[in-house]
């Protein structure tokens, strides 16, 4: 599988917990956010990881910083009411589809 294919699995699943998509592959400046959707009233973002090995891990102290200023910059421009945000690993391998729900933001 390859990047986008990996988002579609990730996509699928979501939709399938009741999540709503808002915008996929957002891009900043600082990087990218895979999948933006929304959960009753809270604002979830989310990083898509897939491959071989553990590829959560690959959600680094450095990734996480370019993340939340991505975030900061949607939100600085998005017209959206919530109760919460908060930023969500979702992996993708051939064991299957693993969720990590991430702490508020």
């Amino acid at each position: 599988m390859r990047g986008k294919e990996y988002e579609d699995e990730a996509v699928s699943y979501l939709r399938r917990k009741g999540y709503r998509i808002l915008k996929r592959n957002y891009r900043t400046r600082f990087g990218e956010i895979d999948v933006i959707a929304r959960l009753g009233k809270t604002l979830v973002f989310v990083e898509v990881k897939g491959g071989r090995g553990d590829p959560r891990f690959r959600v680094n102290e450095r990734k996480l910083r370019r993340l939340e200023l991505a975030i900061n910059d949607y939100l600085s421009k998005a017209d959206l009411t919530y109760d919460e945000i908060r930023l969500d690993v979702v992996e993708v391998t051939s064991k299957g589809i693993r969720h990590m729900v991430g702490i508020n933001l």
